[in-house]
């Protein structure tokens, strides 16, 4: 099982797109797939077209120990792949975990039951924060991927998501490494998008995937729809640079497989 957490502390970047789109491509190709919704917006959850009203047993009662992580997980109507769904509530435990045994390793060890082993990856949305839900999910995954939009301050704060890596590194979890920086929102009519992805590569080398997801209206579209853009318009230009970024990652993180 490989665990994959979409976080970047900054909002509007693309992480929860990300998150369901690589998902998506990832189900696609005959993997099972989970996504945990750790985001207290839920954007994730309704992405998937999973309602509000259904949403009975969530992430912030796994982390809780409310309800098992098996017991919070949701089919959706995309073959392969489900999800532990998010509410509201959840934002209440970034207050009532601080008062919890081991409160950073909550989600790690809902996701190590042997339930969970059946899927073949998990992929975790995290909050535009590096609160204690950002935390679990960095203790609780083998690899980050983050998403960068690219604008003037594109790179203004992902020191401090650096930092914070390297911290849950040394203090909670050998294994995590970021599989890849990700930039979004592309707009090859604006020399400054250009700019940005050429300052970002200088900077941090070939932990950037060569993919670049566009400024796509169909991608801003689909989740008014409840689906993932791969589902609403599988041949608009976001879908097929979702598809691609799918072949990269999973070739970074199965150097062996073979993405369909």
């Amino acid at each position: 099982m490989i665990r994959i957490a979409v976080a970047n502390q900054k909002g509007g970047v693309g992480k929860t797109t990300t998150a369901i789109n690589v998902a998506t491509a990832i189900a696609a190709t005959g993997r099972r797939v989970l996504i945990v919704d750790l985001d207290p917006q839920g954007n994730s959850s309704t992405g998937v077209g999973v309602d509000q009203n259904t949403r009975q047993r969530t992430s912030y009662d796994v982390l809780i120990g409310a309800c098992s992580a098996a017991d919070a997980v949701v089919p959706t109507a995309i073959p392969r792949l489900s999800l532990i769904a998010s509410t509201v509530d959840l934002s209440g435990a970034e207050v009532e975990l601080v008062e919890m045994e081991g409160r950073i390793h909550r989600l790690d060890t809902a996701l190590q039951a042997p339930a969970m082993q059946a899927y073949d990856y998990i992929i975790i949305d995290c909050p535009p924060s590096l609160g204690i839900l950002t935390m679990n999910a960095m203790v609780a995954a083998q690899s980050l991927l983050v998403p960068l939009q690219c604008e003037f301050f594109a790179l203004e704060g992902l020191s401090q998501l650096l930092n914070t890596v390297e911290r849950v590194r040394a203090g909670y979890n050998q294994r995590l490494n970021i599989v890849g920086v990700v930039l979004t929102m592309y707009d090859k009519r604006n020399r400054l998008s250009e700019q940005v992805a050429a300052d970002v590569r200088a900077v941090l080398g070939k932990i950037v995937f060569e993919t670049i997801i566009p400024r796509n209206v169909r991608l801003s579209e689909a989740p008014s729809h409840g689906l993932p853009a791969l589902v609403y318009d599988h041949r608009c230009a976001g879908s097929e640079a979702y598809i691609d970024l799918s072949r990269e990652l999973l070739g970074r993180t199965e150097p062996h497989a073979r993405a369909a």
